[in-house]
């Protein structure tokens, strides 16, 4: 009796109402990284700068950069040494080391001035071209001028068949240097091995060989051709 009144006072779980199965969880996507974006190259920020600094100098038909110093500047010029542009900015009362780039109009121009005339303010020995052949002066040469005067003095030597010119047409070697191990052209290049040089020696040797049999029958004929002597 004890025990039915125990489950008569245990109350009955309640039957879920819905019996629905639970939605299945959704698997979380794994989060991509993000693909970076492609960024162009980063122009660094000169120090010492001034608000109109040009990146670009045009001097003597050649683009000069604006970031480097006024004398090593200069050397990109064809024709002008590190020398030669130092003398060059001090005479145009220009400082060597500030940047070409800072320049104002006055002090490019000064520049340009002193380019056409430097070789009358400097001495013999620093202009690469003494005793011009047209004009018999000495000069100083840069930028295209370095080149075409060049090409003229080579076709010159050529018109007048000298030495120096005719190397120059056959494409050798002009001052001199030999031309056995180095510099040579044409189309024996190369060393000779032991086999064609024994290839060769039987390829004289055959026609040394040849000519004798041709020599042979030819004598025989001038015998018989001659008179019989009494």
């Amino acid at each position: 009796m004890a025990d039915e009144k125990e489950k008569q006072a245990k109350p009955e779980a309640p039957a879920p109402a819905d019996e629905k199965k639970a939605p299945p969880k959704k698997e979380k996507k794994k989060e991509e990284p993000e693909k970076e974006e492609r960024k162009g190259p980063t122009i660094k920020k000169l120090e010492g700068v001034k608000e109109d600094f040009r990146y670009v100098v045009r001097l003597a038909n050649s683009d000069l950069t604006g970031a480097r110093s006024v004398s090593y500047a200069l050397t990109g010029i064809k024709g002008m040494g590190i020398r030669m542009a130092q003398v060059v900015t001090d005479l145009a009362d220009v400082p060597r080391d500030e940047r070409l780039g800072n320049l104002d109009d006055t002090q490019i121009d000064r520049i340009r001035n002193v380019l056409v005339t430097v070789a009358d303010n400097v001495p013999l020995w620093m202009v690469n071209r003494v005793h011009d052949f047209d004009t018999g002066n000495d000069l100083h040469l840069f930028g295209t001028d370095v080149e075409l005067l060049r090409r003229d003095d080579v076709n010159r030597m050529k018109m007048i068949r000298s030495y120096r010119g005719i190397r120059h047409e056959q494409g050798q070697k002009v001052r001199g240097q030999r031309t056995r191990s180095n510099g040579r052209t044409g189309l024996t290049v190369g060393v000779t091995k032991k086999a064609a040089m024994a290839a060769v020696a039987a390829a004289k040797a055959e026609e040394k060989g040849g000519r004798a049999k041709k020599e042979e029958p030819k004598k025989e004929e001038a015998k018989k051709t001659e008179p019989k002597k009494e």
